[in-house]
This record gives structure tokens, sequence and C-alpha cells, in this order.
């Protein structure tokens, strides 16, 4: 008895799980733009859903069950946000001000495959250098890295675009230009790493 109990709990705890990440996901791929692949994912989170509330409610006279439903639910929302982590989905736009207007940003940071914006602006101690800068969200820490080597005081805001049109940079990024631009740069490092071979004198 004590078995079959354990099993339903168990079974009851995946399945919501499984039905919350999907869930998640999809509000995301919404909320991204993406109709018809959160559409897609919209049918397995239904079918899962249903199977889950079926079983919930067909034993509702098992309070086990209902904690496993209740617990199984705030474990998928957030196993739903680690995977939208991992995918990176969309792109994200960098807002820099840098105090020192002689920086060579915009240089230096399309040398490295970004999209980058820069104009004159003046703050409260002088004349500053503001940058917006964009890129995939998935080239993020890569980016604020790149901002820090440049400018370790640089004041940094970012937030989600919801719409992007127009612009070469795009179209550079969906060819995979960046990166390219990246995997060169790994190159370029592992081979600074590897020692270099001194060649032997043979005596004849």
């Amino acid at each position: 008895m004590l078995e079959n109990v354990l099993i339903m709990v168990a079974i009851i705890f995946i399945v919501n799980v499984l039905y919350v990440s999907l869930m998640t996901i999809r509000m995301i791929l919404t909320l991204k733009g993406r109709t018809y692949t959160a559409a897609f994912v919209s049918m397995f989170e239904m079918v899962i859903y249903v199977i889950g509330l079926g079983l919930v409610l067909d034993n509702l006279d098992q309070f086990q069950n209902v904690i496993a439903y209740a617990v199984g639910f705030a474990i998928g929302l957030i196993i739903g946000s680690k995977i939208e982590e991992k995918l990176a989905l969309g792109y994200i736009t960098v807002n820099v001000v840098s105090a020192n207007p002689d920086l060579k940003f915009t240089q230096r940071l399309r040398e490295k495959g970004y999209g980058v914006t820069s104009w004159s602006s003046y703050g409260m101690e002088g004349d500053r250098l503001s940058v917006q800068i964009l890129t995939p969200r998935k080239y993020e820490l890569n980016l604020y890295q790149a901002i820090h080597e440049i400018d370790p005081k640089a004041f940094i805001i970012s937030y989600e675009p919801k719409r992007i049109h127009g612009g070469f940079w795009v179209k550079q990024v969906r060819k995979g230009k960046l990166l390219k631009k990246e995997n060169k740069k790994k190159e370029k490092t592992q081979n600074e790493i590897q020692p270099k071979s001194t060649p032997t004198k043979t005596e004849h």
C-alpha cells in the first residue's frame, strides 16, 4: 500500500515539473515573438497538464498528492527559468557611459563583432562618451568582460529590446560573424598558451 502511494506521489510530482517547465518556456517564447515555436511547445504542455490534473482530481482524498502537485509546480518554475537561461534567447541592449571620452570604445568593440553606436554626452563632472551596444544574450557576459577591460569604471545599463528591425549588424549576427570572431579569439588564446617547441641538436 505504501509503495503505491509513493509511486503516485512521484508520478504527480514529475508530471507537474514537466508541465510547468514547458509552460514557462512557452511563455518566454511568446514574449520573444516566437509564436510558432511556442504553439508547438503548448501542445505537449497541455497533454501533460491534463494527465497531471486528472491524477490529482481522481485522488483528492490523498493530501500527499496535492502537496506533490504544489511542490512540482514550484520546482517546474525554477527548472523552466534555468532552461531559458541556458538557451539565452533574444538580444540585449547595453548602454555604457564612460568618463573618458578618449577611449576607443566603438573601435575595440566593433573589432570583437558587436554592433555599436557611440556619441558624445555631458555629465555633472564634464564630457562623457555614451555607447549603445546590441548583442545576442548568449554573448552578454563576454560583452561585460570586454567593457570592463576597456574601462573598469564604466557605468552600464542593460535591457532587452522586444523588436529589432533593419541594420547591417543583425544580418551579420545571423550569418554567425560574431561567433566566428569568438572562435578566432579562443584559438588565438590557445595558441598563446601552448609552449613553443625548441629545436634539438643532433650529433653526427
